[in-house]
């Protein structure tokens, strides 16, 4: 995914209403009312699914993205003072700590020091017990090469158009700092979550959940 994409996530990543309808469940095992911090929160998607899904839960969104971060207020305007908007990267947001939180479609950006320094960040502004729930592009070593091309033909059903679709996707597998499922655990653990485990796999997109300690 990329800032200001034209195209709605739900194009590019399968199953994604469902995927913020599973990060619910998952907060919820491990949380009653509470607060959940969203990191990469532009858009407001997954903010409001789990806004309407949860009207006892209150939402932190941060997002670097200005413009990204008014969409979010569009989006969630019926949500009201539910929701606090942050500008900035992971070391802006308020320390909390949080009951829950959720980064959906942001940690393949990131490559992986940058990624372990981020879920440290988060992991200091949850409450001990609290779930973590990641979701992003993350490929099996020697993999690319078979699953960005299908990631191109599910965008290119949807809808998705433009010229070399699948050499795009292939540029997008060398441009991003994807990892594998191995090294994506690794690092939550590394981080302080324990009970690490893939709940999520859709073509290139994979979710994983961790229980900070």
């Amino acid at each position: 995914m990329t800032p200001h994409a034209p195209y709605c996530p739900a194009q590019m990543v399968p199953a994604y209403d469902d995927l913020h309808r599973m990060a619910q469940v998952l907060l919820a095992q491990n949380m009653g009312a509470g607060a959940v911090l969203v990191l990469g929160a532009g858009g407001g998607n997954e903010m409001a699914a789990l806004a309407a899904a949860r009207p006892d839960w209150r939402f932190v969104g941060v997002d670097p993205d200005a413009a990204m971060l008014d969409l979010a207020r569009s989006k969630c305007a019926g949500f009201g003072g539910r929701i606090t908007y942050v500008q900035g990267k992971i070391e802006v947001a308020p320390m909390g700590p949080f009951d829950g939180a959720v980064c959906l479609l942001t940690l393949h950006f990131l490559p992986s020091e940058e990624r372990l320094a981020t879920l440290q960040a988060l992991r200091g502004r949850l409450k001990a017990g609290a779930a973590l729930v990641v979701a992003h592009h993350c490929i099996p070593a020697g993999e690319a090469g078979l699953w960005l091309p299908r990631f191109a033909d599910f965008a290119a059903n949807n809808g998705v158009t433009g010229p070399g679709l699948a050499n795009g996707a292939q540029a997008l597998g060398r441009a991003l700092p994807i990892l594998t499922p191995d090294e994506d655990m690794a690092l939550m653990r590394r981080a302080g979550f324990a009970g690490v485990a893939q709940f999520f796999h859709a073509f290139t997109f994979r979710g994983f959940v961790g229980i900070a300690q």
